[in-house]
């Protein structure tokens, strides 16, 4: 498993998540309850960065559409998201955030 570099883990806030890009794909880094999660950043609705709407209790709600997302496990709890989000797992290494993607399978 390879592991990618993200941010440092002063640059991720409860209130602030961490939005960037990682080999082409807008990540959202957010932090709850002491545990990091790593989200892809665009809402499935409409082109919006979830990492810049309104972050409460675990939820992130879109900024341009109201769609809420449940940050532990990318599931879309209601509006116009129209799927879950895909979740990347996370690890902190020296102070550093790092994901790495899930293969995807070719058919």
């Amino acid at each position: 498993m390879s592991w990618i570099g993200v941010c440092d883990v002063a640059q991720v806030q409860e209130d602030f998540p961490f939005s960037g890009s990682v080999e082409g794909k807008e990540i959202g880094v957010y932090l709850v309850d002491g545990e990091y999660f790593a989200l892809e950043d665009v809402c499935p609705h409409a082109y919006a960065l979830l990492s810049q709407g309104f972050v409460e209790d675990g939820k992130v709600e879109c900024p341009l559409h109201e769609a809420v997302f449940d940050v532990r496990t990318g599931t879309c709890l209601h509006g116009p998201g129209g799927r879950n989000l895909n979740r990347y797992p996370v690890r902190v290494f020296e102070n550093q955030i790092q994901i790495t993607f899930i293969p995807e399978t070719v058919e």
